[in-house]
């Protein structure tokens, strides 16, 4: 078992094969190659991809279809190639490959990057964060959070 040191995590264990290569990087931190995803059942359905290289970088997210149950994937071939999937087809959300919506917090909204989701091939354990072009999707599509009922 390896370990890593993490601003928000303290000292955190994690298994080789579960560590994610970002070939690219991720856009504005092309140099942050490798991440682990931290999933907590408490903390559901919040993600986070905590980088190996920088304690510091922890980016929440969300599964796509958390926000948007009808959320259709179109990536280029060259983001396929750099999964590891097969051209010539878009992959299926959750069969062939999980997509994360990175999540932005601010003071008076959460919102979900729509346009540029985390593409991750599990089992060859690549991932993109991918770019759509010619969708409706938003960088800042607003997450509703439901009213937690008042106890009297």
């Amino acid at each position: 078992m390896a370990n890593c040191e993490t601003k928000y995590w303290g000292s955190l264990d994690y298994c080789e094969d579960s560590v994610l290569d970002f070939p690219a990087g991720i856009p504005g931190f092309e140099q942050e190659r490798q991440f682990v995803l931290i999933e907590q059942r408490a903390l559901d359905p919040l993600v986070f991809l905590q980088s190996l290289a920088t304690p510091t970088l922890c980016f929440p997210a969300v599964h796509v279809r958390t926000v948007r149950p009808d959320y259709q994937l179109r990536i280029s071939a060259e983001e396929l190639e750099i999964v590891r999937l097969p051209g010539g087809r878009q992959p299926l959300i959750g069969r062939e490959l999980t997509c994360l919506a990175l999540v932005h917090i601010g003071p008076d909204e959460l919102t979900a990057n729509l346009l540029a989701p985390i593409v991750i091939n599990v089992p060859a354990r690549r991932a993109v964060q991918a770019i759509l072009v010619g969708t409706e999707y938003s960088h800042r599509h607003r997450i509703e959070l439901a009213e937690a009922p008042v106890c009297s």
